[in-house]
């Protein structure tokens, strides 16, 4: 089920919409990942911001807290070397902190590299599956437990490289098909006892440094910034409006 909605329509931030909410946004330093934080914490939701970047995600903590909202509490990892142990220990901190999880954005994506199969280098095809297949798993399952006592949900960030094929998207486009079936295996196991629900959206085109990589000839000014889409993707994460569990959502201008 594919579903629209909209980036042109959202308004300013309404601030008591994530009130209460804790939220764990992955590749958080991201062009997507550093407009959705800015959001969320302009709508007052309680906020660990993971990356491998410290710097950039001190930056994006500097400008939250500057525009007076809640500091996010920041969690620096390397999702490539990150191990299942890892994932369990930042797990538990978040129990220890926070108390629990409600929501759980994966925003990091690792691009690989613009190519035609029989030209890809095996060690980015494996780098690129590992960051953007195998980590988002490892992560989801550590945090399940967490999830299911809050009645919580997991959105993942996809492509439509990732619902039909595109040439020369080589391991960027295999790992969004392989995202979208984790996301639809996990919504079809929802149930009273794994109350958790799945989605993943399409944010479409908008200025990113994944993307700058991919179309090199585009002027920045050719597509949207990715705050509307940062927009459109946090409704999702509002509690009076869940999501469609399996809904694969597009977002439009």
């Amino acid at each position: 089920m594919t579903i629209e909605i909209s980036a042109g329509a959202q308004g300013p931030a309404n601030p008591e919409r994530l009130d209460g909410q804790r939220v764990l946004i992955t590749g958080a330093a991201g062009g997507l990942g550093s407009a959705l934080s800015e959001r969320a914490a302009a709508e007052g939701a309680e906020l660990v911001l993971l990356d491998k970047d410290l710097k950039a995600l001190e930056s994006l903590h500097d400008r939250i807290e500057g525009a007076g909202h809640r500091q996010p509490a920041l969690y620096p990892l390397d999702m490539m070397g990150a191990s299942p142990d890892d994932y369990a220990e930042l797990a538990n901190r978040i129990e220890q902190e926070l108390g629990g999880l409600d929501a759980l954005v994966h925003a990091a994506a690792d691009f690989g590299e613009p190519a035609p199969l029989t030209l890809y280098d095996p060690q980015a095809w494996l780098k690129c599956l590992h960051v953007n297949i195998n980590a988002s798993f490892l992560l989801t399952q550590a945090l399940l437990v967490l999830l299911k006592a809050s009645g919580g949900r997991v959105i993942f960030v996809s492509d439509e490289a990732g619902r039909e094929g595109r040439a020369a998207m080589g391991a960027y486009a295999v790992s969004k098909w392989g995202v979208e079936g984790i996301m639809a295996t996990l919504a079809a196991e929802h149930s009273p006892v794994h109350p958790v629900i799945s989605c993943s959206v399409d944010p479409g085109a908008m200025q990113t440094r994944l993307r700058r990589q991919l179309f090199t000839g585009e002027a920045a000014d050719e597509v949207p910034s990715a705050t509307g889409a940062a927009a459109a993707v946090n409704r999702l994460l509002d509690p009076a409006s869940a999501p469609v569990n399996g809904g694969m959502y597009r977002v439009v201008a």
